[in-house]
């Protein structure tokens, strides 16, 4: 057991000073493909961060759109529009940005949702298919302990705060679990594009580029496994929130009808008091269940690379013997914090949905 314990800290810290070092020495100048640097630059902490946290494009896609480069139209190149545009480097060296069109690229996010969306599937259809052939026989231990986690969530989690859930309901819970916990596991392990990139420029004395250029091998790496937590954007955690928003109303009006409209308010309330309380609790409440939901996971999930990265740059910025050993000691004590907070944090979203869904679901 102390072997496994120590093999485990060891690989923790491996994997997080691999991810650091190749934030820290690769500093990004805001062009998502084929950037290089020449120079030595200093340690710059805000643009190790904004690299760390900031998306970024992997494959381009933007149907409807034209190319509008930097040297040629200065003027619509800076233009602001009401979509994200991002920057990139064509071969030649130029810097362009799309206008018009819908932009669909493909990011490390989009791409990482792609990855988790496959492993749950991976993972849990075997585990159903092979509990399904014989539910009164134990089936292994791998799928023993899907079934205790999903019977837990279903059981403990769903059907306790929730007033006779159908099936649809309890789906939804145990599924936002899943997927918010092996989001924010998974967004744990260092881009492994990035760092075959880094070593590779090492060995061969090139300038060190996070990015590689478009079709190389380490883009194709960089795809396969962004290294980006998911929850970390906050147009994930507000579309996790406005799902469990929306069904907060429809199961008000599936288990109670349109008295829900009236029915929101509790009994026994005044009736002067009525015009203040409705809105109160039909609209506003709803809505700031669902921004709690929203920054809850966001901001945690965001504070704990925060922290990493702001640990492992006192290495860079203080440059003395003794500051990496205090620092990697930081880290792997934090890291195995992150691991807990993983979980937790999954727990808590999808705790918070099934008991705001059930307060819908009949008066108080």
């Amino acid at each position: 057991m102390p072997k496994r314990i120590i093999s485990s800290i060891l690989l923790i810290t491996m994997l997080t000073g691999g991810a650091v070092f190749a934030e820290t020495e690769g500093h990004d100048t805001g062009v998502e493909h084929g950037t290089e640097h020449h120079g030595e630059e200093k340690f710059d902490l805000q643009k190790l961060l904004v690299h760390h946290l900031m998306d970024s494009v992997i494959i381009e896609w933007q149907p409807g759109g034209t190319r509008v480069y930097e040297d040629e139209n200065p003027e619509a190149f800076n233009a602001s529009t009401s979509f994200k545009r991002y920057t990139f480097r064509d071969e030649e060296g130029r810097l362009y940005k799309y206008e018009g069109g819908l932009p669909m690229h493909i990011t490390r996010r989009v791409s990482m949702m792609f990855i988790v969306a496959i492993l749950i599937l991976a993972i849990f259809i075997p585990a159903a298919r092979k509990i399904a052939s014989n539910p009164q026989r134990v089936q292994g231990r791998f799928a023993g302990a899907v079934e205790a986690i999903i019977n837990y969530l279903r059981k403990d989690v769903a059907e306790a705060n929730m007033h006779h859930p159908t099936p649809g309901y309890i789906g939804y819970v145990i599924t936002s679990f899943l997927f918010i916990l092996f989001c924010n596991l998974l967004g744990l392990f260092p881009p492994f594009g990035e760092m075959v990139l880094m070593a590779k420029n090492l060995v061969m004395g090139n300038p060190i580029a996070h990015h590689a250029a478009i079709g190389e091998t380490e883009s194709a790496l960089l795809m396969i496994w962004p290294g980006i937590t998911v929850t970390g954007d906050v147009a994930v955690t507000v579309s996790l929130a406005a799902i469990t928003t929306i069904l907060i109303y429809v199961a008000g009006f599936h288990y109670q009808g349109y008295k829900f409209i009236w029915h929101s308010v509790p009994a026994g309330v005044p009736f002067w008091l009525y015009p203040l309380l409705w809105p109160i609790e039909f609209i506003i409440g709803p809505i700031a269940k669902g921004f709690a939901l929203t920054m809850r996971l966001l901001a945690n999930m965001t504070a704990g690379h925060v922290l990493l990265l702001v640990i492992a740059g006192f290495i860079f910025q203080v440059q003395t013997w003794w500051m990496p050993i205090i620092s990697v000691s930081g880290m792997t004590a934090l890291y195995v914090l992150e691991l807990l907070v993983a979980v937790l944090q999954a727990f808590i979203f999808s705790l918070l949905s099934a008991i705001f869904i059930g307060l819908s679901m009949h008066r108080h």
